[in-house]
């Protein structure tokens, strides 16, 4: 079989491929869909005969050999993918001695042969098994969700009456456009369902209530009342009765959706529900329930829905995924970037100014941990800003920002250590007194005052209770350990 010149004589190709197994082959195909040059490599001569048949310039070599790149034109990238672990390295060796820039893909039979292709330059370790065990997992997970979608439909198409949406106590961008979310999908499945969208607490945050003004969304304040009349309920970014709202826990929720896993409360009572703790946001989970019922998406929901991506995963910075960013890109061109950018540059109010100037001053750092006492609040709002900003300051790696108000003893919680969860943590500590949990790096608690909302002076009250209610996840955390080891 006649060979063609020297390699420094040939046209540059992008690729090459070195063993045409099926693996390989399969990555030629899907090379040749984008029209890329492809140079490929096998010892076996009638596999060789067939590849150029089919117009692919191919070479026959034995890889293990160390003149098998003579003769070849030039490539940026290579694939190795023959079965045999032992040509493989070979070829890698052989591949990066003489062309070290050249970046190296190579199959790998299991983690030991992996470190050896590594050693010896390979770039990115392929192993053939686990990309196929990822293809059926995100096969399944795609067909799961279309089922959910196409379930959830046909629930609220079959409905007549009032659906009442309820979000979690002072909700955020994405429980508000979750909501907004889900009362499109029900008009769009059903003229005849009514929707009413319900909160607890306030929207104190000043983007959040900018958001739910320049919007226009219709919320109301959660009661009883109003609750039982309504035919069915739902629930968006909390996970049942009493996960971070007081809703009775013998009120029958007809609909679950959320990113967050609490096992306290059983989501599986509900006609339907969709927890995905893995999703960065709520607002995800609805934007592809929107896309695979190819509901109409209206600007304001388009753009409340971005947003709400974007506060839950901070600006695509915290447990975002991949699929966070893909329906984030399917909102973009639908949404208004001028109400957009209104809604991020807020106004600040003069009690948030406080709140965060009292945090500062008031804080403590003991190993890492700051802590911050301020006082008496209107706005709780506040207290996670003054949390964001305190986690940035040098030295400290958690920041727990607390205050008081008419109800309850509020706690905002920052976190940059690696070696703590968090949400975990504040839910440990102070669950079996309040609402408590979150993520790794932010998680909240809220502890209800009872028969002492009757105090007066609640940041008195707060000074005379908050030490003991610490306690418990300082230990936790093995702070006391480490004041008394140091002589504090």
């Amino acid at each position: 079989m006649p060979e063609p010149a020297p390699f420094e004589s040939q046209g540059p190709s992008k690729y090459c491929i070195f063993g045409c197994g099926t693996n390989g082959y399969n990555i030629i195909l899907e090379l040749a869909k984008e029209n890329e040059r492809v140079v490929v490599v096998d010892k076996d001569e009638s596999r060789v005969r067939h590849l150029r048949d089919q117009k692919y310039d191919a070479y026959q070599r034995d890889i293990t050999s160390s003149d098998m790149l003579f003769g070849l034109p030039p490539f940026e990238i290579a694939f190795v993918m023959t079965g045999d672990p032992d040509a493989n390295l070979a070829s890698v060796v052989t591949i990066k001695k003489r062309y070290p820039a050249v970046q190296v893909v190579a199959r790998s039979i299991d983690p030991v042969n992996g470190g050896k292709l590594t050693a010896a330059g390979a770039e990115f370790v392929l192993y053939p098994q686990e990309v196929v065990a990822r293809a059926a997992i995100l096969q399944i997970r795609k067909q799961h969700s279309s089922r959910l979608s196409q379930r959830l439909y046909g629930l609220l198409a079959g409905w007549e009456g009032t659906l009442g949406i309820i979000t979690h106590k002072n909700p955020d961008p994405d429980a508000i456009s979750s909501a907004m979310a889900l009362a499109e999908i029900a008009r769009s499945a059903n003229k005849n369902l009514a929707t009413r969208i319900f909160y607890e607490g306030n929207i104190g945050h000043q983007e959040n209530r900018t958001f739910v003004n320049l919007l226009d969304i219709k919320m109301e304040h959660l009661t009883i009342e109003a609750l039982q009349k309504c035919n069915y309920l739902a629930m968006v970014d909390c996970s049942g009765p009493g996960a971070n709202n007081d809703v009775p826990p013998q009120m029958k929720i007809n609909i679950i959706i959320d990113h967050h896993k609490d096992g306290k409360h059983l989501a599986s009572q509900s006609a339907f529900a969709d927890i995905r703790p893995g999703v960065g946001a709520t607002a995800s989970i609805m934007t592809q329930y929107l896309q695979e019922l190819d509901v109409p998406v209206d600007m304001r929901v388009a753009t409340a829905l971005l947003y709400g991506i974007r506060t839950d995963t901070r600006e695509f910075k915290r447990s975002v995924t991949p699929q966070d960013l893909n329906y984030a890109g399917f909102l973009l061109p639908l949404t208004d970037a001028d109400l957009l950018d209104k809604i991020m540059s807020p106004s600040m109010s003069q009690e948030t100014l406080d709140v965060i100037g009292k945090a500062i001053q008031e804080r403590r750092i003991q190993s890492g941990y700051l802590f911050s006492d301020v006082g008496y609040v209107m706005n709780r709002d506040a207290l996670p800003q003054a949390a964001e900003l305190l986690i940035t300051l040098e030295g400290v790696n958690t920041a727990l920002v607390y205050g008081i108000t008419d109800t309850a003893i509020v706690i905002s919680a920052r976190n940059r250590d690696i070696r703590l969860h968090i949400g975990n943590a504040l839910s440990e500590a102070f669950g079996e007194i309040g609402d408590a949990g979150g993520h790794p790096n932010m998680a909240a608690a809220t502890l209800p005052l009872h028969y002492f909302g009757k105090v007066e002076n609640k940041a008195e009250l707060l000074g005379f209770v908050i030490e003991p209610i610490l306690q418990k996840f300082k230990n936790l955390v093995g702070l006391e350990n480490e004041g008394k080891k140091n002589g504090v």
